[in-house]
């Protein structure tokens, strides 16, 4: 499966939507991405993964990668994260840099 990441920001709140598989021929598209962002002042890191199919670790690297780049003072929000990609993310003890929360229904 393809990758893709697109970006809006709002009042310091960076929401990036994630489609498809992170692994390590799509990881410097995120890290480029992420690159950009932090040029900018922000307050919050969201990722909207519902539609993150997989997350290899190169694609964990990433996350951590921006959780750096970021700094002590943004939350970085995970939505929507699936079963999956969770459990990476759990194993590794990441979860308890992040924020995991369930996708807003609307």
């Amino acid at each position: 499966m393809s990758f893709r990441a697109k970006s809006t920001t709002d009042d310091g709140v960076v929401t990036i939507r994630l489609i498809g598989d992170l692994d390590s021929r799509s990881a410097p598209v995120l890290n480029e991405l992420i690159a950009e962002i932090d040029a900018q002042p922000v307050r919050r890191l969201v990722l909207l993964v519902d539609e993150l199919a997989y997350l290899s670790s190169a694609g964990l690297r990433c996350l951590v990668f921006a959780h750096q780049k970021m700094g002590r003072g943004v939350d970085i929000v995970l939505v929507g994260v699936r079963p999956e990609v969770a459990e990476t993310i759990r194993l590794t003890g990441f979860d308890r840099s992040v924020i995991m929360q369930d996708p807003v229904e609307t």
